[in-house]
């Protein structure tokens, strides 16, 4: 990969381009806790036949995710995935959030 590739932070690896339920993402500058939450809420997806992901190395910075489905693309299954995850995140978020204003509040109170 050279000049504007080296930036992205997600690319796919070069693989048989005419199947398109098959296919590793790599993800640059990510490790275990993406991968893992990740696979599990894509596994979910009952279409999903395989989820899966490897750090290559220590020293490299770059999370492997595999996905194979038996129907809808993979590229559709880590859309997906990637939405659940930011909609977890962000109801999490807010229900902390919620819990720290009524903590705050309860202590004035006393």
């Amino acid at each position: 990969m050279t000049g504007t590739l080296d930036n992205r932070r997600l690319v796919i690896a070069r693989e048989d381009e005419d199947n398109d339920r098959m296919k590793t993402f790599i993800f640059k500058g990510e490790g275990h806790t993406l991968g893992n939450a990740l696979r599990t809420l894509i596994l979910k997806n009952p279409d999903v036949i395989f989820c899966g992901y490897t750090i290559p190395h220590p020293s490299e910075n770059k999370l492997h995710l595999r996905i194979e489905t038996k129907e809808m693309s993979a590229v559709d299954a880590l859309r997906g995935g990637l939405e659940d995850l930011y909609n977890m995140s962000e109801h999490i978020l807010e229900t902390f959030e919620t819990a720290v204003a009524d903590y705050k509040t309860s202590q004035m109170e006393q």
